[in-house]
This record gives structure tokens, sequence and C-alpha cells, in this order.
């Protein structure tokens, strides 16, 4: 059997410490750049762009402390095509193993009119000229033609040819503004190579911007054109709208090996998540809940089929395993769009075997509380379904509650009970009732109204509440022990409404009273009660 063959490494360059750090907001202390830099070398990346030294002494020193205490990566310093910046660049990576000096200088016809007011041969001239000078200083140059993909072909040719002869071992083709498409970008990678001579002497690299949402497709895109060096950034920051997000690009090597059959790359991919999070509470730029590989919703599923594929074969709607990216397992989000499927699968976790009938009545229940809420917690289902199991087959059910209070008005409660099976008499005999009270409060108003339907009534002996989950749309518990004289019952409820939670409670503790079979709670059989009229009855 013949050997496999040898893949391409493509070298991953890091700039979330230089390009990243550009982003509004975004500015790191030396404590936090050290911390990513030990992730991204952890991570094996290749290639860390630890700062722009010229740009403050704060830059130079957090460069030269990366550069002092990082093993493994290149660790390289950006600098324009000036002395003064070389030479801050050169003293920043010295302390490196290996130290890489990155120069640019722009080349596309606007930036040579308007910002470097520059002919083709001083900005030719001036290119060679900063790379001597930095291969003065370290081994490694890397060289920028800033503005690549809007630079003429053919001048690009000319300057990647000439930093080449000049000593550039790297040469890095920016996409600035983010303005290339694939096809183009991909067209100007070939152009490189069939037409500079001395191309087989450097790495071609690329930088992409992300400001048409194409920074990832344009650096894969080169990659398949032979570009074998990729500067990205964690979560894809950078400047206005980023860069090529490195999680992106390496995990779309990886998972469509069979479309990048001919390269690889050496991160360990199982550090992603930790990189990412890393990054975005040191910057303060959350991560958008739907981006790619990262992203919250990654490798979570709602909709009811695919939940009930993946729980049948994880490819059906995953191409990735969440652990490559350091992610412990799928999620499977409960909402509205869930299963029923999936929330049998859920419960059964959280230690609930329920029947056929059960599960669709807890099935019935949680598409209500999605109505109400939008986040469904596991605590919500474990109160969900314990209101189920704690009610069992009561004989009355709250079907409506209505209550008026104020601090200058008397609390009014209207509520309609049916009766179930549990509790009815006769198949005709009527389901439904209706009644209304008054009460020092709303909970005294709602168990008054109860109480004159049900004819047992109760003094609640201790009221406790409490959230079952977090946030404002929270459900409420409310826990209620009740004398039926002399019989203290216990009853639990659960809503999102604690007036309702109080109600369904206390009706709870009333079913129970009831299901215990004492002749004195029997409603059917206490003297003087008069039932109300049946809901729909004539008056």
């Amino acid at each position: 059997m013949s050997a496999a063959p040898k893949k391409d490494k493509v070298i991953i360059f890091d700039t979330t410490l230089r390009d990243g750090e550009q982003s509004p907001g975004a500015t790191m202390n030396l404590d936090e750049k050290l911390q990513i830099a030990r992730m991204l070398a952890k991570m094996k990346v290749d290639v860390i762009e630890a700062g722009f030294p010229i740009a403050s002494p704060g830059d130079h020193d957090a460069v030269k402390a990366v550069a002092s205490e990082i093993e493994g990566p290149i660790i390289a310093g950006l600098a324009r095509s000036l002395e003064k910046d070389i030479e801050r660049a050169a003293s920043a990576v010295k302390p490196a193993k290996k130290p890489r000096i990155h120069v640019f200088l722009a080349t596309s016809p606007i930036h040579r009119q308007f910002k470097l007011e520059k002919a083709k041969d001083e900005i030719l001239k001036q290119a060679v000229w900063a790379v001597k000078l930095a291969k003065g200083y370290v081994d490694d140059v890397e060289f920028s033609p800033e503005d690549a993909s809007r630079t003429e072909p053919e001048f690009v040719c000319e300057v990647v040819q000439a930093v080449i002869e000049a000593g550039a071992k790297t040469v890095n083709i920016p996409d600035t503004v983010g303005y290339a498409v694939p096809d183009q970008y991909a067209l100007l990678i070939r152009t490189l190579k069939e037409k500079v001579p001395n191309i087989n002497k450097a790495v071609i690299s690329v930088h992409c911007h992300n400001d048409l949402g194409l920074a990832v497709a344009n650096s894969l895109a080169a990659v398949r054109a032979g570009a074998r060096q990729v500067e990205c950034t964690i979560n894809g920051i950078g400047e206005r709208a980023g860069n090529a997000s490195l999680e992106e690009v390496v995990m779309a090597m990886r998972t469509r090996s069979d479309f990048f059959d001919h390269v690889a790359t050496g991160v360990e991919t199982k550090h992603l998540m930790a990189a990412s999070k890393l990054v975005s509470n040191a910057t303060g730029i959350h991560v958008q809940r739907n981006k790619a590989i990262v992203g919250e919703n990654a490798f979570s599923h709602e909709a009811g089929i695919h939940q009930h594929g993946v729980l049948k074969e994880r490819t059906t709607y995953e191409i990735m395993h969440p652990e490559d990216v350091g992610v412990e397992k799928s999620k499977l989000v409960l909402g509205k769009h869930s299963g029923k499927h999936a929330l049998g699968e859920r419960l059964k976790e959280l230690g609930y075997e329920l029947n056929k009938k059960q599960l669709e009545d807890a099935f019935e229940r949680f598409k209500n509380l999605c109505d109400k809420k939008k986040t469904i917690y596991d605590a919500d289902l474990v109160a969900l379904v314990e209101d189920q199991l704690v009610h069992g087959s009561p004989v009355w059910e709250l079907e409506l509650l209505q209550v008026s209070s104020g601090n200058k008005s008397l609390a009014t409660a209207t509520v309609i009970l049916r009766k179930t099976s549990e509790g009815a008499g006769k198949k005709d005999e009527p389901q439904r009732f209706q009644d209304a009270a008054i009460g020092d409060g709303p909970i005294d108003a709602l168990t008054n109204a109860i109480d004159r339907i049900t004819g047992v009534p109760g003094k609640i002996m201790d009221y406790q509440v409490r959230a079952v989950t977090e946030g404002r749309e929270a459900q409420g518990e409310v826990d209620v022990k009740v004398d039926f004289e002399g019989n203290v019952v216990h009853g639990r409820g659960f809503s999102t409404d604690i007036v309702e939670a109080s109600a369904k409670a206390y009706l709870n503790a009333v079913c129970r009273a009831i299901m215990q079979g004492s002749s004195d709670v029997k409603s059917a059989e206490r003297p003087g009660h008069v039932p109300p009229k049946p809901v729909g009855a004539t008056p």
C-alpha cells in the first residue's frame, strides 16, 4: 500500500495582539496580552504578531515581554518601512528565540497618490531598503505591500520579486480593506506563482479583512491557489469589520479535508473555545451567539426535526465534533420549536422517566411555558415535571384566574375551576364552576374564591415563594402549608405569574386534603356549603 501524500503545512500567523487590539475599545493590558500569548502558544500557532512596537512605549514593552516569555511560536513585531519603526521592532523582538520583523508599505494607486505621495519607483526603492535594514537585525523578515488587492497585479509582482531578492522570507498579500472576492484574490495568488521568478524562495501569506464578510472565504481561496500562511485573529476581531477568524480558517481546512486534501495546520483545535472566551473577556468584545465554531449556538439545536436527527445520528445536523473545538458536547436547546423526543431525552438526563401519557402532558405544559419564556433552563423543566407530579390526578384544576388589587382598593378575585374525572360524579354533572370573592390582598381573595367553589376552606399556616430560575421572566415556586380543621396539608405550585403559582399551590393542598379521604374535607358533604352555579348555567 502506497503512503499517503505528504501535506503542505499552512502556517497560522495570529495577529490578535496587534490587528485584533486595533478594534475600537479592545485595548489590552500587559497581563492580558501575556495570557493570550500563552494560550496561542498552547494552541501551537506558528507565528504570534505581538504588537506594533513604535505605536507606544507600552506596546513596545508588551511585545518585548511576549518575546521574552513565550517559546515555540515565532514572535513578530510590525513596522512601517521607516528606520525608527524597524529599529523599535528589532528592539522589541530581540529576546525571542525566533524573532521576526514584519515591514509594510502601501502600493495601491489610491495610497500612492493620497497617503504617500510617491511614484512606483520610489515605493519599490523604499520597500527594498526597508527589508534590507530589517534583515540586518533578524534573519526572518516578512514584507507586506499594503492594499495589495487594489494594486495593479503587475506592480505587486514587481515589488514581491524585489523584496524577495532583498531577503524577505515571507511575502504577505493583504486585502487591507476587504475589497477582494475569492476568485479575484485567488487569481492574484496564482499570478504571483506564475510570474514572479523567485517566488519559491518565500512563503506566500495572506491577510484578509472582513468588510464584505469574505475574509475567511478569500483566505481559503488563496490557500487553494498556493498561499501557505494565513494571517488571522481569534474571534475574527480587528480593524473595522475585523479579520479572518482563526477558528473558522483552521476548522474549515480540517472539516473539509476532502477539499483541502493537500494542506493542514498544526493548530491544536481543542483549545479554540477557551481561546475565544479568553480574548472576549480581555477585549470586552463579546462573541455573537450564532458565530461559527465558537458561538454559543454553534453546537446547539432547537428545532424538533434537528433534535430528533441529532439524537438518532449526530452527523445529520453536525459536521464537526464539539469536543474538537473544546465544547463538552452538543446542546439540545429546549424552546418552542423543540419536539417531544428532545424533551423526553432531557428529562431522562435530569432523572425523570415518564410514561407516554405523562410525557404528552409534560410536553403540553412545556409548550405553554415556552410562550411565556424565551429561555428554558433545566430548573424550569424540573419545576414543570414536579408541578405535574405533585398535582397527580387532582380533583380540581385551575382554568382561569383574574385578580384585581391595589394599595387603595379592595382585592377581588374571579376563579374558574374544572372538576376532573377524579372528582366528577355523574356523566352529565357540570364540570366547570366559577365564583368570585374579596379579601385582604390578592392571595386572600383568590383562596376565598377557591373555598367558595370547592367547599373546603383552609387556613394558610406557612407561605413561601422563590424564583426557580434567573431573570425577570423566571418561574416562581410557591410552597404552602394549609390547615383544614386540624389536618395540615402541604401544597406547591409553579408559574411565571406568582399569583397563579399561589393559586396552584393552594388548590394543590385542597385536592390533597380531599384525596386523603377525610370526611371533614369532602366538599360534597360540607354542611352549609352552597355550590356555585356551573359556568354557562342560566342565572
